[in-house]
Order: structure tokens, then C-alpha cells, then sequence
């Protein structure tokens, strides 16, 4: 395999003559446009065929091959992968002796993967080579089919007929001439793909199609992986039904739609989920949004939140008026934390308001306003009606314009207590991103009680993460302070294992960066001082940052460098 790992699979495939550059360049913006790897590519094309691959792939890496579809696969060896794993690199475990694990491989190229496989299954791999379809063929037959809609049906446990079905709408047919496909696998299908989504905890599901494949995609702790590629000519009667289900128009395919659904399980637990729908060249795509309330987290003592930050947001939302701003990126946990806040201010001697676009979760004793842009009714709008009804507590879901934050400031500085959302990279930037919407500087100084900026980092899984040591350079090359070195003794990271996919990470926990309006802070603003003046000046006043904070969970050894460099920014202050 070393000879042929000085070239690149590109360079082999020329310089063996199996094709040309030409052809070689069509491939690759093969591959570009649909995915996969060079050698899905060139077959896909038809440049080469299956077994003239396999068997050219065996020769250039000394590697054995094998036919798959004669051969009859060890159970224990299957065990020692998932499923995930295999899809992702196009492998399958054939058979295991002891802790010699044989693998067959579609592209044995990349010479890395199998180092990974031996990492993660704790034994010495054994590469042969079988072509792409059998080994697809053989995921499906070993691991449950997916890729074909009635197999990943009968391996769903929690559906059965009538197992799962959307609130209020019973038994709903779906009728598509034109997808070329059959009614029942449908409906069973997009029930297998909702009960499956709730099972393993997505937060969004991406259905997806293109010029030549159609690709159902799980967003899972913040990652999105992909789970099935049905079947082409399945598409329309798919994307159809989750249309019918959601109360929009299958007619209408050429502008956005959105919408909302309710399923409920066998076991009575109800999800709504909210669905966007987008044309695009190719048909039409589709996100859902998973809104399970089992899942929501409202109490305040369990966000993560530090001792003395926890005491700060505490203080903060107890005031009796003033503005409470949570700020970060979409998917940061916003949402949860505001309905932390506003669950903790639930008591029956206040009124508690909140405006909404759109409402994600229904809390009892707490009146939700849905906003309709349509008509005109926005958030400036809702909070002028507000403060007509008497509330000390309101909730707008973000301040986008200056209508809006003109109301909200005005009602913060008259005896309300107001918690909105703003996005903005920190918490510093935040006035800066006031100032330019059009707020005065004294009003944000004096109106505000506290920022909070927020991320989510992924945590290691519990299962398979080992203690690891860094060298102090790398430690102070992220952040650390040279004086805390000796303090991060309990760094962990995740091996991979079935429980977490392979990925060595599973869950997620939030990390707060909370600036309040000190003395010198509000002089700042005064003074129209810049983000980093502002986060300068904050950090002398005790702010931890969003970087510090994702150290300490380091420290902790509940998550990994590489979160904390891809989730946080360094403090160049």
C-alpha cells in the first residue's frame, strides 16, 4: 500500500490509462455537485465499471478483494462498527479473529481511516477491497436497510400502524401521480423518519434534493449527519406528505412556505415540529425543527452557568425593571435560557407577557402573542399592547429595528422588566449593534441590566472518553494563563464508541460570557467606547469570556480542545 500512497487515487486512475483527464475533471465536478468520493464519481459516470475498479484498486494497494454478495458476513464482526461509521467511510466489517478486525473498503486511498478504525475498535485492521454497491448492498442487509423505504420502516420499533400520527388529522392519504411512488411506504416512511428523530434527540431535519440524489440529513448535537438517501422518484410524494401534514400548499412549489405540525407517539409523548419549505432548482427543500417540550431544559440550575454567573443573571431577572439582553448566534440556546429566566419569574402575583416569532414551546400561567408580519402585527406592535394590559414582565423575541427597540427601552426604563435576544458575536458588541440600530447610548447605559452572550459546546461522551495530556504550549497557545497550567490535570477526550457514533462527543452544554452595567462599563458606553474597550473594561470588572469559560469546562474534562478553538474566539485584548 506505500507505493501507491505516494500518488494520490487521482494519479493512479490517469496513469493506469482507466481514464483520461478529461475525464478525470468531469469526476471531479461530478463529485463536487453530488458528494461522495472519486471513485462513486467516475462509476457514476460510467467511465469505469464496479469490477474493474475493485479489482484495479486490489492491485495498486497489494490488498486482497472479496465478492460480497457470496459471502456471509461474521455477526460479532458487525459489532464492532456502527452503522454510521461504515456509511461514512464506505466500509464494512467482514469478519473478526480475535483482535484481527477484516474490513472490506470501497476506496482504500485514504490511508487514515483505517488507523481511525483500529483507534476506535481497539484491534488490528486487515483491509480487502469490494465495490461500493455490495458494500451498501451488505449495510442494509447486516445493519437494517434504510436507503430503501420499506426496510428502514420494519426497523423502527416505536412504529407500527397507527403508532405515530399527527394531531388532528387521522389517517391523511397522500396522492402524487407524478412521484412514482406508492402511497402506504410513504406515509410509513415520513412516520419512521419523525419517531427516529425524536429517538435520537435531532434538532433538525434536512430533506434535500439534487440533480441527481435526494439525501435526509440529522442535525444531532449541533452536527448534521446523513442518515438515508431514499430513492429518487420517491421525492415529491415525500416532500408532499410532510406539506400535507404541516397545512401548506402542495400546489404552490415556486416561493417559501412555513409551517407546524403536532406528532404523537404511541407512548403519548407529543413533539410539535416546525417545518420551512424552499424551492430550489432541483425541488423543493425541507427543514423541520424539533420542539419536543420533554426536552426543554427551564431549570435555572441546570444551564451550566458557573456559581457566580449564576448568582449574576439571578440578581439580574429579579430586578424590578430594566432591559435583560441574551445574545449569540441561531442554535446558541437562546431560547432555552430566556425560558429558564422567564419560568423562574413564573409566579401567579405577576404578568408575564411574551412576543414571539414564532412560539417553540407552550409554558403554562405565561401569555404567548405569535406574531403576524402579514397583517402588520410585529414586535413593536405587540409591545404597544402590552403595556396596555398591565404586565411587569415581557418577553420579545428579538430586537431587529429601531421601532422595536425604541418600545422595549421605553418599556424597561417605566417599571417593566424585559428580556429580549439580540444577534451579535459577544457580549461587548451588543451596544455597538444598539448604537447602530439607532438607540442613544445614555438610554442603552441606563435602561440595561445585563448582556449575556452565549454557545453551545459538544461534550465528551461519557462513555468512551480516556484522560489525555497536553503540553503546556499548547495549553497557553489557547488561553490558558502560564500560572493556570498546572491546574488542567483532567483532560479528557472521547475514543469513539457505539454509544456516540463513533464521534467521541455526545450532548451539548452551554458556556455564558455576562457583562453588567458596571460603573465604568456605562462610562464606556457614555463615551461611545469601542467592543474592545468595552470587553476590556468588563473583564477588569470580573466578566469571564466566552473563551474562559470554555476553558473551564476543559479544565473539567467535559470537552475538547477542538470545541473550544471552533466554538469560541480568542480574547485579543
Amino acid at each position: 500500500m506505500s507505493a501507491a500512497a505516494k500518488k494520490n487515487l487521482a494519479e493512479l486512475l490517469v496513469s493506469s490509462n482507466l481514464i483520461d483527464l478529461e475525464q478525470l475533471d468531469q469526476a471531479r465536478r461530478d463529485q463536487r455537485q453530488n458528494g461522495g468520493r472519486l471513485t462513486t464519481a467516475v462509476i457514476r459516470l460510467g467511465f469505469v465499471k464496479n469490477d474493474q475498479l475493485v479489482e484495479f484498486l486490489g492491485k495498486q494497494y497489494s490488498l486482497p478483494t472479496i465478492d460480497l454478495t457470496g459471502f456471509e458476513v461474521d455477526p460479532e464482526a458487525i459489532k464492532s462498527l456502527s452503522r454510521q461509521v461504515c456509511e461514512k467511510h464506505m466500509v464494512i466489517p467482514v469478519s473478526k479473529a480475535g483482535k484481527v478486525l477484516v474490513v472490506a473498503f470501497a476506496d482504500p486511498s485514504n490511508i487514515y481511516v483505517k488507523d481511525d478504525l483500529a483507534l476506535l475498535t481497539r484491534c488490528k485492521i486487515e483491509a480487502v477491497v469490494a465495490s461500493e454497491t455490495a458494500i451498501l448492498t451488505s449495510i442494509d442487509k447486516y445493519y437494517g436497510g434504510s436507503s430503501k423505504i420499506e426496510n428502514l420502516v420494519s426497523e423502527i420499533e416505536d412504529i407500527n400502524a397507527g403508532g405515530i400520527g399527527p394531531a388532528g388529522f387521522g389517517n391523511v392519504e397522500v396522492v402524487d401521480q407524478d412521484s412514482g411512488a406508492d402511497d402506504g411506504p410513504i406515509v410509513k416512511f415520513v412516520n419512521a423518519m419523525l419517531a427516529e428523530a425524536i429517538k435520537t434527540r435531532t434538532s433538525d431535519i434536512h430533506i434535500e434534493p439534487y440533480e441527481k440524489r435526494f439525501r435526509i440529513r440529522f442535525r444531532i448535537d449541533g452536527a448534521l449527519m446523513e442518515k438515508t438517501q431514499p430513492p429518487q422518484n420517491a421525492a415529491a410524494a415525500i416532500v408532499s406528505r410532510i406539506k400535507i401534514l404541516s397545512r401548506l400548499d402542495i400546489g404552490e412549489r415556486r416561493k417559501p412556505q412555513d409551517g407546524r405540525m403536532k406528532v404523537k407517539m404511541r407512548n403519548g409523548q407529543e413533539v410539535d415540529f416546525r417545518v420551512s419549505c424552499l424551492p430550489t432548482i432541483f425541488g423543493e427543500k425541507i427543514v423541520l425543527r424539533l420542539l419536543d417540550k420533554a426536552n426543554l431544559q427551564v431549570d435555572m440550575t441546570k444551564l451550566g452557568l458557573e456559581r457566580d454567573d449564576f448568582e449574576k443573571f439571578i440578581e439580574a431577572i429579579h430586578q424590578p425593571q430594566g432591559m435583560v439582553l441574551i445574545t449569540g448566534p441561531t442554535g446558541s440556546g437562546k431560547t432555552t435560557t430566556i425560558y429558564s429566566a422567564l419560568n423562574e419569574l413564573n409566579k401567579s402575583d405577576v404578568n408575564v407577557s411574551t412576543a414571539e416569532d414564532p412560539v417553540e414551546y407552550n409554558l403554562d400561567g405565561i401569555n404567548q402573542v405569535q406574531m403576524q408580519p402579514q397583517i402588520g402585527f410585529n414586535f413593536a406592535e405587540a409591545l404597544r399592547s402590552f403595556l396596555r394590559q398591565d404586565p411587569e414582565i415581557i418577553m420579545v423575541g428579538e430586537i431587529r429595528d429601531l421601532e422595536t427597540a425604541e418600545v422595549a427601552y421605553k418599556a424597561a426604563s417605566t417599571g417593566h422588566l424585559v428580556v429580549s435576544t439580540l444577534h451579535t458575536n459577544d457580549a461587548a458588541s451588543t451596544v455597538s449593534r444598539l448604537v447602530e440600530i439607532g438607540v442613544e447610548p445614555y438610554i442603552i447605559a441606563e435602561a440595561t441590566t445585563i448582556v449575556v452572550a452565549q454557545r453551545l459546546l459538544r461534550r465528551n461522551c461519557t462513555k468512551c472518553a480516556v484522560e489525555i495530556k497536553l503540553l503546556p504550549e499548547a495549553l497557553t497557545k489557547i488561553g490558558v494563563a502560564p500560572d493556570q497550567v498546572p491546574l488542567y490535570t483532567k483532560l479528557k477526550k472521547g475514543e469513539g464508541c457505539e454509544e456516540c457514533g463513533g464521534s467521541g462527543l455526545k450532548g451539548r452544554m452551554a458556556i455564558f460570557e455576562m457583562m453588567t452595567m458596571s460603573t465604568s462599563v456605562k462610562e464606556g458606553i457614555f463615551r461611545n467606547a469601542s467592543p474592545i474597550e468595552l470587553k476590556r473594561m468588563a473583564m477588569r470588572d470580573g466578566m469571564r469570556t466566552l473563551r474562559q469559560a470554555a476553558l473551564l469546562k476543559l479544565r473539567a474534562g467535559l470537552t475538547t480542545v477542538e470545541e473550544v478553538l471552533n466554538t469560541t474566539v480568542a480574547d485579543n485584548v
